[in-house]
């Protein structure tokens, strides 16, 4: 399908991320270690991510790895579970150098300010992570999220703290299978806002059921007199195995419509316009690490429901959407032993062709626009060329502006991301996808 075809099929197809999906992954035919699948990388400038796959609540819209309300020892079984694999991680790999850190789920301020606390301490002595030196970002919820957690993230020297707001009309938010109070959303983002951390980042969600363009607005004037320095927009999506999954309407062009209000509405009260979703203020810090690019650095995945990747592997624990498969997982990832967490087997491994097609679509979906020099060298190959069907029907529908050194995305083709980003997927990832067995 060329890709007229495919946004005429839906402005919404899917949030590409990252490529490829997990549902792509598989069980290896063999088992491999830590040390193997990390023998050929650099391990400097390495992107750290943790993920808690706990939450106070499990929202209607929500497909991530996570629970809610664990009931039993299942989060102190992690914790300790955790604390194993970083050992091991630290055994096997030794000593790795971050550009940055994420800390995510799930809602990591799920946990109380001594669990936290004790998670960051063992990174700190097992992996030498510093948070006050890496550039180091958290998501909180608004319930969940407390003056003491958040002066130790304050300590801790956090740059970046995202929360989910989604809505400031509860009815709206009720709607989405998220009921929250809109006095406790303002309550953690004054306690934020005081709090002067250099990036307070917060999520709308568009498209809800019984949403109007004038609550919608509502919502939008809420949020430029908080003024936090970035903003997401996020369309709401029908999720398989979730609560709004069950619920079928065909609203792409009032989400479209939705998007454009918010987009012009931000970019004219002094934002500027990053990808389909990020919106951050021109005067707003910056804390990119000049060692750091998205489409060539290695990540390392800690916590179950993480995904780690290497130039030309992928791995993580299984993956699953339904609550008791998710809960069988995380009992699997607690009675894991030190030495089994050395080893890795699931994931998928990518071919060049894969390795390409991947630092192609990252380009977009990340901001960045793709470097054509820096595709160049590492790859040792043209950009121009290994895509030039695809560059040319971008072209052609006026999506990517091409210069001399760079491919980016335009404001016509960042609407339309998810579009972009699946339309690029290989046919075999497309097929592993869809035969991916969701439970």
């Amino acid at each position: 399908m060329n890709l007229k075809e495919y946004i005429n099929q839906s402005y919404y197809h899917s949030y590409a991320y990252s490529y490829p999906h997990k549902m792509a992954y598989r069980n290896f035919k063999k088992t491999l270690s830590l040390q193997e699948v990390w023998s050929e990388e650099k391990k400097r400038d390495v992107f750290l991510y943790l993920h808690l796959p706990f939450c106070e609540m499990r929202c209607g819209f929500c497909n991530l790895f996570t629970i809610a309300n664990p009931k039993g020892n299942l989060q102190n079984e992690f914790l300790n579970a955790l604390t194993r694999q970083v050992e091991a991680v630290k055994e096997e790999l030794g000593n790795l150098h971050f550009a940055n850190f994420a800390f995510g789920g799930g809602t990591p301020s799920y946990l109380s300010a001594e669990e936290l606390q004790s998670v960051l301490s063992t990174l700190n002595s097992s992996l030498g992570l510093k948070t006050e030196v890496v550039n180091s970002a958290i998501e909180v919820s608004p319930k969940t999220i407390t003056a003491d957690k958040i002066q130790l993230l304050k300590e801790k020297g956090f740059v970046r703290v995202s929360m989910g707001v989604q809505s400031f009309i509860e009815e709206e938010v009720k709607a989405m299978g998220r009921p929250q109070k809109v006095e406790e959303v303002r309550r953690a983002i004054r306690d934020l806002k005081e709090a002067q951390f250099p990036l307070l980042n917060l999520d709308l969600i568009y498209g809800a059921e019984n949403q109007t363009t004038e609550s919608w607005q509502y919502t939008l004037d809420q949020m430029i007199e908080i003024s936090p320095e970035e903003v997401f927009l996020y369309p709401l999506y029908i999720r398989p195995l979730t609560g709004l999954g069950l619920k079928e309407r065909a609203w792409d062009d009032f989400r479209m419509k939705l998007y454009l209000q918010a987009r012009d509405f931000l970019m004219s009260n002094g934002y500027e316009q990053i990808t389909m979703r990020q919106f951050k203020k021109k005067n707003a810090p910056s804390f990119a690490h000049p060692g750091y690019l998205p489409q060539e650095n290695a990540m390392l995945g800690l916590g179950v429901g993480a995904r780690s990747y290497t130039k030309s592997l992928h791995y993580s624990s299984d993956y699953a959407v339904g609550r008791s498969s998710i809960k069988h997982i995380i009992e699997n990832y607690n009675n894991t032993s030190k030495e089994e967490f050395k080893k890795v087997n699931y994931g998928i491994q990518l071919d060049l062709e894969e390795e390409k097609r991947r630092y192609f679509i990252k380009s977009f979906c990340e901001g960045t626009g793709l470097p054509i020099a820096s595709y160049q060298a590492y790859f040792n190959s043209s950009v121009l060329e290994d895509f030039k069907l695809e560059i040319e029907e971008m072209h052609q529908l006026q999506l990517i502006d091409i210069s001399t050194s760079y491919i980016q995305l335009n404001l016509k083709g960042r609407t339309l991301e998810d579009v972009i980003g699946p339309w690029l997927y290989s046919h075999s990832i497309k097929e592993s996808i869809a035969q991916f067995d969701l439970v």
